[in-house]
C-alpha cells in the first residue's frame, strides 16, 4: 500500500514547472515560464500567483487563456484546456526602479478532474532584486514595504495613472474609402458614467461599429459614446468609421476626451492616439498596449465643482438614456453588477428587446427579472443568490411551478459572467444536480 501511495506522487497526472532568474537590477524585466504537463485530460482550470506591490505583469503567451490581474493576483484561467499534454504559459513582470530586497514566488495550478476540484503547488522561486545604480538611494524601498510606504514618483491626478484611452491611428478599411477608428479604453476602477466624445473633421460622417452598449451619437462634427454602466472588463475596445463626402481624400486628424465620474466630478483626459494594432482584442495585446503606453497622462480637468452632485458627463448621460427609452420603452430592468461570487437563475434570452413585465407577467415570478447584454444576446435572468445550492433550488422551482422547463444556472464573478465550475472552484461550494 505504501508503494501504491508513493507511486500515485511520482506518477501524477499533472505537474507544474516555473522557470524564473535568481535576481534582477530594479528597472528591469522578469521574464517568468511555467510549463504544465496536464496528462490527457481538458477541463476547466485555472493558474494563480499572488506577486508583491512594485512588480507589474505582461503577458508573453498565454495558450488560450483569459488572463487577468487584480489584486495583486496573477489569474490565467481556461474554459477548457488545449489538448496538448504539456502546454507553456509566460509572462514578464516589470520591476519599478525604486525596489531592492527579496521575494517569493510560488503559485498553485488548479483544475477539475472526475467532477473533482484538484490543485497542485509550485515549488517557490526566490528572487534577489538589486538596487538600481541610477536612482537616489533616498527613494529605494525594500519590497515588502513598498505597498505601504511609497506614493508614486510623478504626481497624478485622482485615479488619472490608471485611466486611459487610446486611439489607434485611424487606417483605411481594405478595399474601401472609408477609415476606421478603434479606442481603447483602460478604466481602471471606474464603473458608471463615461463618455467618449471625438471632433470629426468637416467633410466626413460617423457610423457606429462596435459600442460596447454605449449610446453612441453623430451630430455636429461630434462622436460621442455615452455610458450608464460601463462594461465590466477592466479594458475594452470600441469602434466606429469615418465615412468621406464625395470629393474628399485627406486623411482624418481627430481629437478627442475620455470623461468619467469620480467623487461626484466631471473629470476628462485626452485621447491619446498611437500607431498600435487594435483589430486584435486579444486580452493580452490590450494589456500590453496599455503598458507600453507611457506618455504623460495629464490632469483631468475638473468640469464641475464639487457642490454640482449630478456632474455634466451624468446628466448628459441620463437625458441621452432617457432619451434612448423614451424611443424604445422595452431597454429596461437592467441587471446591475454585484460584487463578488454570485449566482442567477436565466429563465429566457433572445436577440430582439421585449417589455419585459408584459411578457413574464403571466408566469407570476416572484423575484424581478432583469436583463443583460452578453455574446450578442438579451439574456433575462432572476434572483441574487450567494449559494449555489439555494440558486439551483429556485430553478427547480422554476421548473416546478411554471411552463418554463428550459431555466438554468448562471454564475457571476464582480458582475461578469463566469462558469459555474470556475465559481464553485472559488467558492469551494459543492455542486448539486
Amino acid at each position: 500500500m505504501f508503494v501504491l501511495f508513493v507511486l500515485n506522487i511520482i506518477f501524477s497526472d499533472v505537474n507544474v514547472d516555473m522557470n524564473a532568474p535568481g535576481q534582477v537590477e530594479a528597472g528591469n524585466e522578469i521574464y517568468v515560464e511555467i510549463t504544465l504537463n496536464k496528462s490527457d485530460f481538458d477541463s476547466f482550470a485555472r493558474f494563480q500567483q499572488e506577486i508583491p506591490a512594485g512588480l507589474t505583469p505582461v503577458p508573453v503567451n498565454t495558450a488560450n487563456a483569459d488572463f487577468s490581474f487584480k489584486d495583486q493576483k496573477i489569474k490565467f484561467i481556461w474554459l477548457k484546456l488545449p489538448a496538448e499534454q504539456e502546454i507553456t504559459i509566460s509572462y514578464k513582470l516589470q520591476v519599478d526602479q525604486r525596489l531592492k530586497g527579496t521575494f517569493n514566488l510560488n503559485g498553485t495550478f488548479s483544475y477539475i478532474a472526475d467532477n473533482d476540484r484538484k490543485s497542485v503547488e509550485v515549488d517557490p522561486k526566490y528572487i534577489v532584486i538589486n538596487p538600481s545604480s541610477t536612482i537616489d538611494p533616498k527613494l529605494i524601498v525594500d519590497i515588502n514595504d513598498f505597498k505601504n510606504l511609497v506614493a508614486p514618483i510623478q504626481k497624478t491626478g485622482s485615479g488619472a495613472e490608471q485611466v486611459k484611452c487610446i486611439r489607434q491611428t485611424p487606417y483605411l478599411a481594405q478595399g474601401s474609402n472609408e477609415y476606421l477608428v478603434n479606442l481603447l479604453v483602460n478604466k481602471g476602477n471606474k464603473e458608471k458614467f463615461a463618455k467618449i466624445q471625438e471632433m470629426v473633421p468637416e467633410g466626413f460622417s460617423a457610423v457606429a461599429l462596435e459600442s460596447k452598449e454605449a449610446i453612441f451619437t453623430f451630430k455636429d462634427q461630434t462622436v460621442k459614446l455615452l455610458w450608464m454602466n460601463l462594461p465590466t472588463d477592466p479594458y475594452f475596445v470600441v469602434s466606429y468609421k469615418l465615412v468621406p463626402n464625395e470629393g474628399v481624400t485627406e486623411k482624418p486628424n481627430m481629437d478627442g476626451t475620455f470623461s468619467y465620474i469620480e467623487n461626484d466630478n466631471t473629470l476628462s483626459i485626452n485621447i491619446i492616439e498611437k500607431d498600435v494594432n487594435l483589430e486584435n482584442v486579444s486580452m493580452e495585446n490590450l494589456l500590453a498596449v496599455i503598458s507600453s503606453t507611457r506618455e504623460a497622462i495629464t490632469e483631468p480637468i475638473n468640469y464641475v465643482q464639487p457642490q454640482d452632485y449630478t456632474g455634466k458627463v451624468k446628466i448628459e448621460i441620463a437625458e441621452s438614456a432617457l432619451k434612448l427609452i423614451r424611443e424604445n420603452t422595452k431597454l429596461t430592468n437592467m441587471l446591475e453588477p454585484e460584487s463578488g461570487i454570485y449566482y442567477r437563475v436565466q429563465i429566457a434570452a433572445g436577440h430582439r428587446p421585449i417589455n419585459i413585465s408584459r411578457y413574464f407577467n403571466k408566469y407570476n415570478l416572484d423575484k424581478e427579472v432583469r436583463t443583460e447584454f452578453h455574446e450578442g444576446w438579451r439574456k433575462y435572468s432572476v434572483g441574487s443568490f450567494y449559494v449555489y445550492k439555494a440558486a439551483r433550488d429556485y430553478r427547480v422551482h422554476i421548473w416546478n411551478t411554471t411552463t418554463i422547463d428550459d431555466a438554468f444556472v448562471s454564475a457571476y464573478n464582480e458582475g461578469k459572467r463566469v462558469t459555474v465550475q470556475e465559481a464553485l472552484m472559488i467558492t469551494s461550494h459543492e455542486w448539486y444536480r
